[in-house]
């Protein structure tokens, strides 16, 4: 079962978050091999981190909150709040199958939350530039919450233009980059 899992940074956290480096990524090493995506968002151009993206496929939602809850991040305290989904992935790829590598353009997390009907289950026309999408879902992958995507855009605007506005009660867009260790 894939999972989406974003946690955001809390105020001031950011030397704790520096300090735990090392931690964080030899934690997140032990789920290399199921991993989808990883990677920081930031605000002010890059140089403030906000949070941490895990797209991850685990073998269910214990799994999935032990992933979350145990990160050695959230339990010193550098995270306020975590969203954890469960994810459907559309592209059938990892980050590291994305045609246009870890670096170069904007890259961008887009969270749209809704309810009701589904919305954007179809690809976007430019696939090209999608580094992860897929729908948000309930706990039994069944309810439609949402849409969370990672992409390369010229800009938020463009980024956020690829969901449907009006289906969603909020869109968050997200400065993020690939992450995990430089290889």
């Amino acid at each position: 079962m894939e999972y989406f899992c974003y946690h955001r940074d809390r105020a001031g956290s950011a030397a704790l978050r520096d300090e735990l480096l090392e931690e964080h990524w030899a934690y997140m090493d032990r789920y290399g091999a199921e991993m989808i995506a990883r990677g920081p968002t930031f605000q002010d151009g890059g140089e403030a981190p906000t949070g941490s993206v895990h797209i991850v496929d685990l073998p269910g939602p214990d799994a999935a909150r032990a992933f979350a809850f145990d990160e050695p991040n959230h339990q010193a305290g550098v995270y306020r709040d975590v969203l954890l989904r469960r994810w459907r992935n559309l592209l059938g790829r990892t980050m590291w199958d994305f045609p246009g590598g870890r670096e170069g353009g904007n890259r961008y997390l887009v969270l749209g939350l809704g309810s009701g009907p589904a919305a954007d289950l179809d690809l976007p026309p430019d696939r090209d530039e999608l580094i992860a999408y897929g729908p948000l879902l309930s706990d039994d992958g069944v309810t439609w919450l949402g849409t969370a995507v990672l992409l390369r855009a010229p800009d938020a605007d463009a980024a956020r233009a690829v969901l449907t506005a009006d289906r969603y009660a909020d869109i968050e867009v997200h400065d993020w980059q690939f992450g995990g260790r430089a290889s």
